[in-house]
């Protein structure tokens, strides 16, 4: 989930920077120091929006830099159990697929994929299930539940994020799609045999 953040931290100045404006160069270092961080608390900082306020300047003995206190707005990201979210497909390999969620990637195990049996083709980077035939590559488009969530703070590329596509209104939106389709054929067949027997001798429908 996406969340707009009211921050407060402290930054240094580089000495090349500080003939800038102080608030465009304490933009800057907040973006150079926070975009990309992985925090277990806020998540991930996506971007920093808006400088808020900004302290007075103090200096450290033989530091040619200046350090600032500034209040800001970022925008972060934070993967919340159980949410449902929707996604593309950015990686395939042959234990499940990979889902680009914002600035993290989450992984669909083959296990939470589907109820069938799942193989990997890889000459063509996607998985197929054994009984319908079904695919799924890169830059597909999936709807998931987030089922587990560890971020790593030192090291964010290591976060993982556990998905499932097996419950109901999950998975792929062609299956998705596919399925709501075959369920209303379904319906309208049902009603037609209803009306295909009629009224009986005493009136009524068989």
């Amino acid at each position: 989930m996406y969340k707009k953040m009211r921050l407060a931290d402290t930054v240094r100045i580089a000495p090349e920077l500080l003939g800038e404006p102080v608030e465009d160069a304490v933009n800057h270092a907040l973006r150079d120091k926070l975009e990309g961080l992985v925090d277990k608390r806020i998540g991930a900082v996506v971007a920093i929006l808006d400088v808020v306020e900004v302290g007075d300047g103090h200096i450290l003995a033989g530091d040619g830099g200046v350090y600032y206190d500034a209040i800001f707005d970022a925008l972060t990201f934070i993967p919340d159990m159980q949410e449902i979210i929707e996604a593309n497909v950015v990686e395939v390999v042959e234990f499940g697929v990979f889902i680009g969620i914002g600035p993290l990637d989450g992984l669909v195990h083959v296990s939470q994929l589907t109820d069938e049996y799942v193989s990997y083709d890889e000459k063509n980077a996607r998985l197929i299930t054994k009984e319908s035939g079904k695919a799924i590559t890169v830059g597909d488009h999936v709807r998931a539940r987030i089922i587990a969530v560890s971020l790593n703070e030192r090291e964010p590329r290591d976060s993982k994020i556990g998905l499932t596509m097996r419950q109901h209104a999950l998975g792929k939106l062609e299956w998705i799609e596919e399925f709501r389709l075959a369920q209303e054929m379904d319906k309208s067949k049902g009603k037609g045999k209803k009306k295909e027997q009629g009224p009986d001798a005493s009136g009524k429908s068989a």
